[in-house]
């Protein structure tokens, strides 16, 4: 008794369709946030991964003028035509119209978000893009607040809200697929 539900949701995320967005992580915010150390190395992983993987990476930043550059270790990954830099001084990414223009020229409906603080900027950003029909994904392990607490009710309402919570070595390898994936050597060596 064999059947085929088929329906117009996907749950599975396909790299074509599939853009990433890094919020925040700068010089003047990353040090106060919880396990900074940890989440600053989940983000170089990820962004590596998704170089890899021909990913489009976008950098957003927050008020350079107050929390300065994005930190000197993550610039160093970012490679040029893949990573595209829009300064805000909005919560929301989405609230700034050439980060949001730009976004929407991509026009793939699969949002990577990781970078800081979960329960501000990224959490505004994942409802904005909720609201706009997009599908967030927040990548939990690299993504980080001053404190637990407020990142894990941040995690909460925007899963609650349908965004997709995932992990750094997790989303890599479903968007990779298969060990015959030319990216798959990369990704592996990454996750070690």
């Amino acid at each position: 008794m064999s059947s085929t539900i088929i329906t117009d949701r996907t749950y599975r995320i396909a790299r074509e369709n599939t853009q990433a967005m890094l919020i925040d992580v700068q010089e003047r915010l990353a040090p106060h946030i919880f396990d900074n150390e940890n989440i600053v190395k989940k983000i170089i992983t990820l962004i590596k991964g998704l170089q890899a993987l021909d990913i489009p990476v976008m950098l957003n930043e927050q008020y350079k003028k107050g929390l300065g550059d994005t930190l000197p270790e993550i610039l160093e990954v970012l490679e040029g035509d893949n990573a595209k830099s829009f300064e805000k001084v909005t919560f929301s990414a989405c609230d700034n119209d050439d980060s949001w223009n730009y976004l929407a020229q991509q026009n793939r409906s699969t949002i990577l978000l990781f970078g800081v603080e979960a329960h501000v900027c990224v959490m505004q950003t994942a409802l904005d893009l909720l609201d706009n029909g997009m599908q967030p994904v927040i990548v939990a392990d690299a993504v980080g607040s001053r404190f637990p607490y407020d990142k894990k009710q941040a995690i909460r309402r925007i899963r609650r809200a349908g965004a997709v919570i995932t992990t750094v070595e997790s989303i890599l390898f479903e968007l990779c697929r298969s060990s015959k994936d030319p990216a798959f050597k990369t990704i592996s060596n990454l996750i070690k």
